[in-house]
């Protein structure tokens, strides 16, 4: 495998570079006025074009322009024709094909599979500006368009659909990207490395069919093809299985020998016989760790056929677990699987960059604005992100319904300090309106800034799925001290008034470190702090391999004393999943029961969606969990599929709605729970009728109903709406799923009270503006 590079080694410093263009091109007009007459590589994406670090396309389109390239956009093409990817040319060395910074199918769709109303990534929120596996389509039509000219795909969807995957809204197992787009080569994860280097060849004159040793990359060849000789097959295309057990000798058995056997055993040597001698090599641990990893770097992990896959579930489930256990860079193997007479190859993923080459990422000349195209039109993605900054890349929480392992890493990859208060003094010298409030200073996570293995060695050689469950590991170092000190140089800067953490916190982390605690509490939370417990329940737990809720109540503890000493009323947010795999009814009604007691009445939901590759969607798929060891009989996972029950876990996250009690009820009685069907403050949902009457208050009718029960009225006002999202967290994730539309709920929705004695929700102190009165 290729040795890494600094990705900035053979760039010139910016005095000495051609100048950046302004925007990089999206029309033949902005090439002429730029003086060129072809781009090198030419982007396709499905979202709008933002020149800022947050989206995709320009971080990758700016990285080459720094390498010397001339890089072109086409961002959302009609794609019913092939005109629109003629729009720039032919690009001389090739075709960078991106979904945006969504998978398409998630951006599209909601968890039930219904299209959803807009698409925070297009100019005004306007729907169905991308097709459907966007990166399969654009691949096909940017081929049409000028055959012969590689064709490279990137993005989540690409790196989530690079094996064999069970795709949700198709309800099967799909092939590879690679087959379905015809792209010459697929790059996953953290493409920057992969990037550069493949440009380079390929504008050296090398054959893209030839480039197949970097890091990231997925490729098709020939089935049994091998990088060379010394390459070796470890094979994982069946599950465990007991070989043959050999008979054990009874000691006290009075038969006879055979003699015959007993000749051969006792015969003397041939005279002519020469001694094999062995010699006892004695090797120290290093050298036998280093002999171990050199024999990992030339094997490859034969995976179980998408044929085999599509067919049985305990083979997918099989090969998700492998998948997972070779993601770490520093110990993952190669991985080959079959589809028909060929193989998808995957190179192991690529290596993390270094916080300086992060930093050159980030410090590059982003016009950190809509592509002057769009004129006034309001983009939502870029609205939500315009005043936060991404401090960090990757997680190590191992979230099972998450993708961020799987595109991302583990590992966690930071900017320094310097280059982190530069970005904030960018935003408030050069973005329009900035009023002095930075939305977040986060990424897929709050907290995990400049965290990591305490040993180098050890990281390189970890094979766990998560480094903080089912307890924070041992070598993992905790320590909070740098991001304290990054906040406190944050809020130094003069003109920022105020520092908000918008990304979702790792509880579990933060009370660790109580000084932490205290410097977010104090300072950087507006009222509202967002937090992920996702469930109560042990069993749905383990299967999201997310903490107990006794670390939300540690962590509440802490949040309450801390604020109280600011003197500050201040509240949490706790998010939840209804329907993930392993979760029953009687956990989601014990969630439900949680809910009331604590007084929350949740606005936002989220309804499990199984993305590709997931280890949840996995469960979902399968009924195995890939957490253990699979085999036939191994542990079976419940999941709800059915839209029956999925309403009902929904419906129990929201149990004080009116709309949902008759689903409450029903489901309920069903499950044996009658006794929580009344007008006291023991029962979850009140008696048959009392929606009617919720629902006049709703519209603002005060007059009863003919002949409804009258239960007393709570003074809880819910705000906001429900959303319905793919488990994705980051800045440019937060874009995607917070914007996300999905079930609406009114501005202000009084209803009538499930029990007679009810404390006015937390949530009901809390002034919002309705959505279509926010700036």
């Amino acid at each position: 495998m290729n040795s890494p590079t600094n990705l900035f080694a053979s760039v010139a410093k910016r005095s000495s570079r051609a100048p950046a263009a302004p925007f990089l091109p999206m029309s033949r007009a902005e090439m002429d006025k730029l003086g060129w007459d072809s781009c090198d590589i030419i982007l396709i994406t499905g979202d709008a074009y933002i020149d800022h670090p947050s989206f995709g396309m320009a971080l990758v389109g700016r990285l080459l322009e720094a390498q010397g390239y001339r890089v072109g956009i086409i961002s959302q093409p009609d794609w019913t024709s092939v005109e629109p990817f003629r729009a720039l040319g032919k690009p001389n060395l090739y075709w960078g094909i991106t979904a945006g910074n969504m998978d398409s199918m998630v951006n599209r769709y909601t968890a039930d599979r219904k299209i959803r109303s807009d698409d925070a990534y297009t100019p005004d929120g306007a729907p169905n500006k991308r097709p459907d596996r966007a990166v399969t389509v654009y691949c096909q039509r940017a081929r049409e368009a000028f055959p012969g000219v590689p064709v490279i795909a990137g993005s989540i969807e690409a790196s989530l659909r690079r094996i064999a995957h069970y795709d949700y809204w198709s309800d099967k197992v799909r092939r590879s990207v690679l087959f379905e787009s015809k792209a010459d080569l697929v790059i996953f994860g953290n493409a920057e490395r992969a990037l550069v280097d493949v440009t380079k060849r390929i504008a050296a004159g090398e054959s893209i069919k030839s480039i197949r040793d970097l890091r990231g990359t997925a490729f098709l060849v020939p089935q049994g093809w091998m990088p060379d000789e010394e390459w070796t097959v470890h094979n994982s295309t069946r599950v465990d299985v007991p070989g043959r057990i050999d008979k054990q000798p009874n000691p006290y058995a009075m038969a006879l020998e055979d003699p015959k056997q007993c000749a051969i055993d006792n015969a003397a040597p041939e005279p002519d016989a020469q001694p094999i001698l062995k010699p006892i090599v004695i090797m120290t641990r290093e050298e036998r760790q280093a002999a171990a990893r050199e024999k990992a770097r030339k094997t490859v992990v034969r995976l179980p056929s998408f044929e085999t896959v599509s067919e049985d579930p305990v083979m997918y489930a099989h090969a998700s677990r492998v998948f997972h256990l070779e993601s770490n860079p520093g110990n993952a193997r190669a991985l080959v699987q079959a589809h028909g007479d060929r193989d998808v190859w995957l190179n192991p993923p690529p290596l993390p960059l270094a916080m300086d080459e992060m930093d050159n990422v980030y410090d590059l000349p982003y016009a950190r604005a809509p592509h002057p195209s769009y004129g006034k039109a309001h983009i939502p993605a870029w609205e939500m992100i315009r005043y936060s900054v991404n401090i960090m890349r990757g997680c190590f929480g191992g979230c099972t319904f998450c993708s961020i392992t799987e595109h991302e890493g583990r590992i966690i990859q930071s900017r320094s300090e310097p280059s982190i208060l530069r970005e904030i003094e960018l935003i408030r010298d050069t973005t329009k309106n900035f009023a002095g409030t930075i939305t977040d200073l986060g990424g897929p996570t709050a907290n995990m800034y400049r965290l990591s293995c305490k040993e180098k060695t050890i990281e390189e050689s970890c094979r766990r799925l998560s480094c903080v469950y089912p307890t924070i590991c041992s070598n993992l170092g905790t320590d909070h001290s740098k991001l304290i000190s990054l906040y406190r140089k944050a809020r130094a800067i003069p003109g920022i008034k105020k520092i908000l953490i918008g990304s979702g916190l790792r509880y579990d982390l933060a009370v660790r470190s109580p000084e932490y605690v205290k410097e977010l509490v104090t300072h950087h939370v507006g009222g509202l702090l967002k937090i992920a417990p996702e469930h109560t329940e042990e069993a749905t737990l383990s299967k999201m391999m997310k903490p107990g809720i006794g670390a939300y109540d540690e962590f509440k503890a802490l949040f309450d004393k801390y604020s109280k000493e600011a003197g500050k009323k201040q509240y949490l947010i706790p998010y939840f999943i209804a329907a993930h795999p392993g979760s029953t009814d009687e956990d989601m009604l014990n969630l439900a029961l949680w809910l009331k007691k604590n007084n929350f009445h949740l606005d936002q939901v989220q309804t499990f969606t199984p993305t590709p590759m997931a280890m949840a969607t996995t469960m979902y798929h399968s009924g195995k969990n890939p957490l253990h060891k699979v085999t036939e009989d191994s542990e079976t996972v419940e999941t709800a599929k059915s839209g029956k029950t999925r309403k009902l876990h929904k419906a129990f996250l929201r149990y004080y709605d009116p709309e949902n009690w008759p689903v409450l009820r029903e489901g309920l009685r069903r499950m044996g729970r009658g006794d929580l069907i009344g007008n006291g403050e023991r029962h979850l949902v009140p008696a048959q009728g009392g929606e009617e009457a919720a629902l006049q208050q709703q519209r603002g009718d005060r007059r009863p109903a003919p002949n409804a029960p009258m239960g007393p009225r709570s003074d809880a006002v819910p705000r906001g709406r429900v959303i319905e999202v793919a488990p994705k967290r980051g800045a440019a994730g937060r874009a995607g799923a917070n914007a996300r539309g999905g079930d609406r709920v009114p501005a202000s929705t009084p209803f009538m009270a499930p029990s007679s004695k009810v404390k006015p929700s937390i949530l009901s102190t809390i002034k919002s503006k309705p959505k279509g009165a926010r700036k």
